[in-house]
């Protein structure tokens, strides 16, 4: 993953701990006080979200602990590798679209980040500017011509 994606996976970490943690422990409290449990929705419903919290918690310590954080401002390169971001064009469109090739966890196509594990992604890996792409989509096959490939 990208320092940039781990560092959002620590600060989401930090929140649960140090906001919602707190915060659902509270609501539980709240809602013992109102009596008998088994029929307390507030209760109820507290304990789900506590159970989200602590699940994602431990899921977040996980990947954390596991990821191996690849700095992508100090790769350079004339082919297309994980921490790239690629300009491709659309041949039926000749439309351009940026991508920065990222992990799983950090993938986000609306701020122009795709999975590294996409069918895009794939098709780019190894490939260098002016190179042609063919990418199978719900739609048929596209094809997109790699225009420029940066490191930042």
């Amino acid at each position: 993953m990208t320092a940039e994606g781990h560092a959002a996976l620590e600060a989401e970490l930090k929140n649960l701990k140090s906001v919602e943690r707190p915060l659902v422990i509270q609501a539980i409290a709240e809602a013992r006080e109102h009596g008998d449990l088994s029929e307390n929705a507030e209760y109820h419903a507290a304990k789900d979200r506590q159970s989200l919290i602590e699940g994602r918690i431990m899921e977040l310590e996980d990947k954390i602990g596991r990821a191996d954080v690849i700095d992508t401002s100090r790769l350079i390169g004339d082919t297309v590798k994980f921490g790239a971001t690629v300009t491709v064009m659309d041949e039926d469109s000749e439309e351009e679209a940026t991508y920065k090739i990222v992990g799983d966890d950090e993938a986000d196509v609306s701020v122009g980040k795709i999975s590294i594990s996409s069918p895009l992604s794939r098709a780019l890996i190894g490939k260098e500017e002016g190179d042609v792409v063919e990418v199978a989509a719900p739609g048929g096959a596209k094809s997109y011509e790699i225009v420029d490939i940066a490191y930042k």
